[in-house]
């Protein structure tokens, strides 16, 4: 693989706009080919030239550079305002094309080779080489920044864990003094890195410089060499000043960080989220396992910053490589000498902190058990196992060969004209359809994942999935092609249209099939054993909660995302209050459909039609008081105008008054229509971030993921398409060779279509707005707050 997918495959998605434009130097380089091949037909030295001591140095440099990042001893790292002196006299030997210093604006390369034939090539191309050095090792530096600030963070909330724990086994106090000893001895690891992290953090009388974190936790009061025993000292008094336990528990309270419906309520009335501590066992299991996500966040975001900088280093190598090799000098080894000894090539904060977290980690929620704690500090990668592809094909082959048998049987037996056929249609396809309606569903939620995946959308991040358990797409083929296969062998054995005579009944057995796969897909949801995607199928049932819970729960993405899915799933869901009525009204036996006869089932059609849209619109009303979006107000309305639409074209469909008729079909084509424009401008411009006159891509958005613009054209197209396709409902269309429940269907997959494309989309704009703010992590919330005149007082 090259270099430049292999860079492009390792970035973290959020972060991919702070990496070396290694494309556009590539570029640089090719201008600089074409030059000399059009000055010099033979611009480049024989293969067996190519390798000298030079070349072998360069070699030497680069291993150096990727060496450099795994050290944490015997390197120090240069002063930002500071030039090495060793490295001018390095850079004078072998005559180098480049002299390369550091000034108050980061690195910048002089060019001696101007005034050679195409020199002005090459001064372009040294010049964004050093922009883009500063402008990597800046944003380096910022990252750095916020992780000491969070390191900082999590010291104190180990101080009080620590603390909390002494008191939780000594819930008197006796021998609390003997115990304080053993408590400071075990938060040493954490406690001696204090003064280095504060030492390291820039403070606003200090240069924007981070200062290192040297071995053995100490921190450098100022940028002389001989201030060790200061430091020492310095790190005793931090030290000594340290809170006793006791004092610690004094300053801290509880954050009621679990939303619930209760907090929600205590929240409108203005109550405190804050709890006082109550020294319990489980009190403390549950601040332990908030403090352990906030670990394994924080940790998984220095590795992301150690690869960051590994790659970046290594890029820089790669493209002066190039460059050696195209213009025959030896201006790697002085420009890659800066860059090891930069902030970006050298800094070993980042590897000490790295060490302290997993020592911490180990023995204070691993039990000393490295092994263990290093399983949940590092998550093992998914593998893609062959058996779940040879599952996934051989349960779609399944499906297929069962609705080829569908088909034929159907045309082999003349069903169509037999006289249970409308009796059929009426009650049993509606049963058999809500499978239909998950299966479809499904599927495009697969084509999601894999061009989620194909351009590099973090949807795994978005959704806020526990990582190594969000499903690949072949396992939600898999999940859904069983479903199926399943629905399809009940068909095949519902199909029956024969009746016994003299009681007009069909079996029992045959005709509680659906009933049956109903029950055991709806078993295997809410299955507590850890078998069949446990993780998934629990985030799922709490998004689903949370979303018919609303607006008592905060509202996250995954919550309205699912929510929106069952906007477009209103048949389903209509599909399910048939099985209660069918079944609970006695129906199935004589195949007889007289659930609209009810006036309460009539309701209920209302009502459950409107409770995806009603939650949703309680979503977005939270939102706006929460957010103070009036965005979220707007996006309300939305919801606000479908209800009334799906309404008025509820009451067209039931109501016989020919007088009444025309009157609610003009209320509910008209109430449609606007729901529909509406709708759709919102989906084009809010959830698609298109329709930008001002962008570079005319009426789309300055950045998009998919290289083809006319993809997001069709897409608008069809979005316009299939959303009005509901002028079926209004418009009375009548296909002769299709039943009125099969354009229902029709129709119904349609909206799924129709909102499996939305989704990408979706997901593509989210995934964009993330990576321009940089967001590669949610924020974790922490077990304990600390008194804020405490903090005051620190």
């Amino acid at each position: 693989m090259k270099f430049g997918k292999e860079l492009s495959s390792q970035m973290v998605p959020e972060w991919q706009q702070a990496y070396m434009s290694y494309d556009y130097l590539k570029k640089l380089l090719k201008e600089i080919i074409k030059l000399k091949l059009r000055t010099n037909p033979h611009p480049h030295p024989p293969p067996h030239q190519a390798v000298s001591g030079k070349g072998l140095s360069r070699k030497m440099t680069l291993y150096r550079a990727f060496s450099g990042l795994v050290q944490t001893q015997g390197r120090k790292r240069q002063s930002s305002g500071q030039i090495n002196p060793s490295l001018e006299t390095d850079i004078e030997e072998g005559n180098a094309p480049i002299l390369v210093n550091r000034t108050s604006n980061g690195l910048e390369t002089m060019f001696l080779m101007t005034a050679e034939e195409g020199g002005e090539y090459e001064l372009i191309f040294f010049r964004r080489l050093d922009d883009e050095f500063n402008r990597i090792e800046k944003f380096y530096k910022e990252k750095i920044e916020e992780v000491m600030n969070d390191a900082i963070m999590l010291n104190k909330q180990m101080d009080a864990l620590i603390a909390f724990r002494v008191k939780v086994e000594n819930p008197i106090g006796w021998g609390w003094e003997e115990r304080t000893v053993e408590m400071t001895r075990l938060a040493s690891d954490v406690a001696t890195s204090t003064a280095a992290i504060a030492a390291s953090t820039p403070s606003k009388t200090r240069t924007a410089r981070m200062e290192p974190i040297h071995e053995g936790g100490s921190s450098r009061a100022d940028q002389s060499e001989d201030h060790g025993d200061e430091r020492r000292s310095s790190l005793s008094k931090v030290a000594a000043g340290r809170p006793a336990p006791i004092e610690v528990l004094d300053h801290i309270k509880i954050n009621n960080t679990k939303e619930t419906p209760r907090s929600t309520i205590k929240g409108v009335i203005h109550s405190s989220n804050h709890e006082e501590i109550k020294f319990t066992r489980r009190n403390l299991k549950e601040v332990e396992e908030k403090l352990k996500v906030a670990f394994v966040q924080f940790y998984q975001k220095l590795r992301l910053l150690k690869s960051y900088s590994f790659l970046n280093v290594l890029a820089f190598s790669k493209i002066l490589k190039k460059y050696d090799k195209i213009t025959s000098r030896n201006a790697s080894k002085p420009y890659m000498k800066m860059v090891d000894n930069s902030y970006l090539g050298s800094s070993d904060e980042l590897m000490k902190l790295i060490q302290r977290v997993e020592a911490t980690f180990i023995k204070h929620f691993a039990n000393g058990n490295r092994r263990k704690g290093m399983k949940n500090l590092r998550p093992l990668m998914k593998r893609e196992r062959h058996r779940l592809t040879f599952f996934t094909g051989f349960s779609a082959g399944c499906m297929f060969s069962l609705i080829v048998a569908l088909v034929a049987i159907i045309r082999a037996r003349n069903i169509f004209q037999e006289e249970g056929y409308k009796d059929y249609m009426n009650s049993v396809f509606p049963l058999y359809s809500l499978f239909g309606f998950i299966v479809l569903h499904m599927t495009m939620y697969a084509i999601d994942i894999y061009y989620w995946k194909r351009y590099r959308v973090n949807y795994a991040f978005i959704f806020g999935f526990k990582q190594g358990t969000e499903l690949d797409y072949r396992q939600v083929l898999f999940v859904g092609f069983s479903l199926g296969t399943f629905a399809l062998l009940c068909v095949l054995g519902n199909l029956d249209m024969q009746a016994d005579p003299r009681t007009k009944s069909y079996q029992a057995l045959t005709e509680l099939l659906p009933l049956f796969l109903l029950g055991a897909m709806l078993l295997v949801l809410v299955l507590p054993f850890n078998i069949l995607y446990r993780s998934s199928r629990f985030f799922f049932l709490t998004c689903l909660f949370h979303f018919l819970a609303a607006p008592l729960y905060k509202v996250t993405l995954p919550d309205f995302f699912l929510g929106d899915q069952l906007t477009s799933q209103v048949q389903a869901l209509r599909s399910i209050q048939f099985y209660i009525c069918h079944y609970g009204w006695g129906d199935f036996k004589q195949r007889q459909n007289t659930c609209g006869r009810s006036e309460v089932y009539n309701i209920f059609i209302y009502v459950v039609a409107v409770i995806p849209y009603l939650s949703r619109l309680l979503q977005c009303i939270r939102r706006m008081f929460e957010e103070r979006s009036l965005e979220q107000g707007y996006n309300g309305v939305k919801y606000l105008l479908t209800i009334l639409a799906v309404c008025l074209r509820t009451a067209y469909g039931f109501d016989k008054n020919k007088n009444h008729k025309f009157i609610l079909k003009v209320l509910a084509g008209s109430a449609s229509v606007l729901a529909a424009v509406f709708c759709t401008y919102w989906d084009f411009v809010y959830d698609w971030g298109l329709l930008n006159r001002t962008s570079k891509n005319r009426w789309l958005r300055d950045k998009l993921l998919v290289p083809h613009k006319r993809v997001y054209f069709i897409a608008m197209i069809l979005n316009v398409v299939l959303r009005f396709a509901w002028l079926q409902t209004v418009l009375d269309f009548e296909i002769k060779f299709l039943h009125t429940q099969t354009v229902l269907m029709v129709v119904a997959c349609l909206e799924i279509i129709r909102r499996g494309i939305w989704n990408f989309f979706r997901l593509e704009n989210e995934h964009l707005n993330n990576v321009g703010k940089y967001r590669a992590f949610k924020s974790v919330p922490l077990p304990f707050s600390y008194d804020e005149d405490d903090d005051k007082d620190d």
